[in-house]
């Protein structure tokens, strides 16, 4: 399957190479992925845009490998996990110490400081055969990084420092950090540039265009920016934008009705009509290139196995949401593997037959009687799967936002916080969503219903842990305490407190920050 992230590496300006070797360990100054001088390189469209291909990759691997999951879907109630280095979220007992939590830091901040390098110093590379449109693009896309890992950064930690442009803190590290406020009026900023720099498409069949972010990639992450903000009638607005425009398709709906929920995770449909943003894994030789979830998610029991390595199911669904999903609901089977279901598009080791799911006590997983069926895709089975790195890691798409999403913010903010609404261009959106999962209309919804919409679409894509932390936190608490957080041998129950919501600064980048645990201050555009 062609992949154009492949024949270009990330690039950064010569002197931010320098600076990062002298200083590696500050998160402020994040060493690049791959380091390459941009003397004479950028003279080309081509070059310029490959400038960008590691931002849909290699910089969110350690954020995307375990912590994502670990923190996002453990730690909300939808994965179960018993493995230690990915546990604490499950009993909320992450400190900062947690190599993990250090992984996720440091990749988001990476993020960051490679997208810096690219506005504020890519424009001024160019040789004179650049198109204008393709940098304006590229720049644009930079944009749209930087705010999509301070968006995650403000829903994780809360206050930390805006950085714009890194060699302004390369001698002086010690750096407060900003209020929530103004993190969130830098990524509405960055997302609002972005969709005035990134080209318009409409999302077809030729998946290998579909593979870059676009204007709409943009109003669409702005609009869930809005959302999280209460900002009602903006995130309404921006979402109808996009609604209106074309762009985005359910695979399964109405546009599309030879497709299911299910081919949204098939290797084959990487960059469908429906993925708004997907990081791009493409093994390469290199660790970190490629999506382990496949071995991390799936079956491996001694007997059977749906991982390319010797191990697998490091993460499991959990007894929580194995019952959540209501009777005839079509996500379920694409979501969670039961006892007794077969897919037969997914291989299994050794034999090479079709995946029957076998008994709860022998799937493996950790205990959970089940295992997840979302990104996982099987033994290497030529096209159907894309091959496997030397690390198991496979080709496949991690979601960060899809359609669906989009669908259920419109529905939201229509809502805007009122007790219930049959507003029609609302149900439209929201039963857009259900019909592709083959349950029946709404003719009204509250918050709950969409609360519990999102849970069930979204599950095991990182969404439920914030969706939780936005609502008010008395709710939270009262459903992540009841939720059943064991195996299938025993119940476990905890009870989260208010400071669990958001998680600690990593113990070294307070030793060599102090000012990260000191009140927030304004940040001055």
């Amino acid at each position: 399957m062609k992949n154009l992230f492949t024949k270009y590496k990330l690039l950064t300006v010569a002197f931010v190479v320098l600076v990062f070797s002298s200083c590696q360990e500050e998160f402020t100054d994040r060493p690049p992925e791959d380091a390459i001088s941009l003397d004479a390189y950028y003279s080309s469209n081509e070059q310029v845009m490959s400038a960008t291909n590691g931002l849909y990759s290699r910089t969110w691997f350690q954020f995307n490998n375990k912590f994502f999951y670990a923190i996002a879907e453990v730690g909300s109630g939808n994965m179960y996990t018993n493995s230690s280095d990915v546990n604490a979220m499950r009993t909320f007992s992450l400190t900062g110490s947690d190599p993990e939590l250090v992984n996720g830091w440091s990749a988001l901040w990476a993020n960051v400081a490679q997208a810096n390098s690219i506005i504020n110093f890519l424009p001024d590379r160019v040789g004179p055969a650049v198109s204008a449109d393709v940098l304006n693009n590229t720049v644009g896309e930079a944009y749209f990084m930087r705010a999509t890992a301070y968006f995650y950064l403000v829903r994780l930690w809360g206050a930390v420092p805006i950085i714009e442009n890194n060699l302004d803190y390369a001698s002086s590290p010690i750096i407060n950090t900003n209020r929530v406020q103004d993190i969130y009026t830098l990524i509405e900023n960055d997302y609002l540039k972005a969709a005035d720099l990134l080209a318009a498409k409409v999302r077809t069949a030729n998946y290998t265009a579909n593979g870059r972010v676009s204007k709409g990639s943009a109003k669409s992450m702005l609009a869930k920016v809005y959302l999280y903000q209460q900002k009602y009638l903006l995130a309404k607005t921006m979402a109808e934008e996009v609604i209106s425009s074309g762009e985005f398709k359910l695979l399964g709906g109405p546009m599309l009705p030879t497709k299911s929920f299910g081919d949204l995770f098939s290797y084959t449909n990487n960059n469908n009509e429906e993925s708004i943003f997907a990081l791009q894994w493409k093994g390469d030789g290199n660790y970190g290139s490629a999506n382990n979830c496949n071995t991390q998610f799936g079956i491996s029991n001694g007997t059977i196995s749906t991982s390319n390595a010797s191990y697998g199911g490091v993460f499991a669904p959990s007894q929580d949401i194995m019952n959540a999903y209501s009777a005839g609901d079509l996500r379920r089977k694409q979501t969670i593997m039961l006892p007794g279901d077969t897919y037969p598009e997914i291989k299994v080791a050794p034999s090479g037959g079709t995946l029957v799911v076998p008994a709860a006590g022998l799937i493996g997983g950790q205990g959970a009687g089940s295992a997840i069926k979302k990104y996982c895709i099987g033994v290497v089975n030529g096209a159907a799967t894309g091959p496997a790195d030397n690390w198991a890691m496979m080709d496949n798409n991690t979601y960060i936002m899809r359609y669906a999403d989009l669908l259920l913010i419109h529905a939201e903010a229509t809502l805007a916080g009122a007790a219930s609404t049959s507003d029609a261009s609302a149900l439209a959106s929201i039963n857009a969503v259900r019909n592709r999962a083959g349950l029946s209309n709404l003719t009204s919804f509250t918050f709950n219903d969409i609360l519990r919409e999102r849970r069930l679409e979204l599950c095991f894509e990182g969404d439920y842990w914030f969706d939780l932390g936005r609502i008010p936190r008395a709710q939270a608490i009262a459903i992540m305490s009841a939720q059943n957080r064991g195996n299938q041998f025993g119940a476990e129950y905890y009870t989260p407190e208010e400071g669990d919501f958001l998680i600690d600064y990593p113990d070294n980048e307070v030793a060599k920050n102090p000012l990260l645990l000191q009140p927030p201050v304004p940040y001055n555009f």
